[in-house]
């Protein structure tokens, strides 16, 4: 339960419950994360989730990816269920060493597992979140068919609700979606995902290692995670994808199956921002049934 205090306090407010360190006002800035600096000048991020269980979601995704010893995470400093306070990452500027590390480091992170596809980090709730809209972690152990009941077909659905597709274009994705056990390749192990692993979550560090942040970790096939990068680009990705294959290559004919790991996040922005993600998913799955 959150008080009626805490639920109207400002993020030093919060930074200073959480952590116990006096803390001074924010640094200029809207939204969440913001910057708050500690008595001690140490700079901290402090972000706020209305959402219930969204903080809970999100600090059990960011400690369980971190207990992989693989790609860093900002380490959690304090939270509750409404605000979450984690370290400043203070950042620099890609280059390709980094991002040969990171895809070193991120085939590591696939590589520690998951229990079954879904499956939630430990502690964290079945009902979580993908940016603003909701995840659900449901565990299977059959990729193909979990990934169009959980991560294809509800937002599928929520696109229609919406008005963003049309039912006859819904189709063409449950025929996708029948398909799935052809198109997905050999089977794999579930890996432990990110989860929303656009290159805005990927903090280039000025130590030159890369962290990552706003994780909906799950397990999941460890494709996913890459395809989401190639989807919104990522300094280097390149280098990023030879070091990954490097510590654990890809089965053959990954690249031909990105478009479909593509389906999902690209079905989750037509369900938050509408109708132009709606058209690129469609165009990926129609690609699809054409192979």
């Amino acid at each position: 339960m959150v008080n009626g205090d805490e639920a109207h306090e400002d993020p030093g407010r919060a930074a200073s419950r959480l952590t116990g360190r006096p803390a001074g006002e924010a640094r200029a800035g809207a939204g969440s994360p913001i910057e708050v600096l500690l008595n001690d000048d140490i700079p901290v991020m402090v972000k706020r989730g209305d959402a219930p269980g969204a903080v809970r979601a999100e600090v059990a995704g960011l400690r369980w990816l971190a207990a992989a010893g693989a790609v860093r995470v900002p380490e959690v400093l304090g939270h509750d269920e409404r605000w979450m306070v984690t370290e400043r990452v203070p950042t620099g500027r890609p280059d390709p060493g980094a991002a040969l590390r990171f895809g070193q480091a991120l085939a590591a992170l696939h590589g520690a597992g998951a229990s079954d596809f879904g499956a939630p980090p430990p502690d964290g709730p079945e009902d979580a979140f993908i940016g603003l809209a909701p995840l659900r972690n449901t565990p299977g152990t059959d990729w193909p068919r979990w990934y169009a009941e959980h991560r294809v077909l509800p937002y599928v659905r929520g696109a229609v609700d919406r008005g963003t597709l049309r039912h006859r274009e819904a189709e063409v994705f449950e025929r996708v979606c029948v398909r799935l056990p052809e198109l997905a390749g050999p089977a794999e192990p579930p890996a432990r995902l990110h989860g929303d692993l656009w290159h805005g979550n990927v903090l280039w560090g000025a130590d030159g290692e890369v962290r990552l942040i706003d994780p909906a970790a799950h397990g999941g096939h460890r494709e996913t995670d890459l395809a989401m990068l190639q989807l919104f680009g990522c300094p280097h990705l390149d280098r990023v994808l030879a070091g990954y294959e490097e510590a654990a290559p890809l089965a053959g004919g990954w690249r031909d199956r990105v478009g479909m790991h593509q389906l999902f996040p690209l079905l989750v922005h037509a369900v938050l921002f509408g109708r132009g993600y709606a058209d690129q998913a469609l165009a990926v799955a129609r690609s699809a049934l054409r192979t």
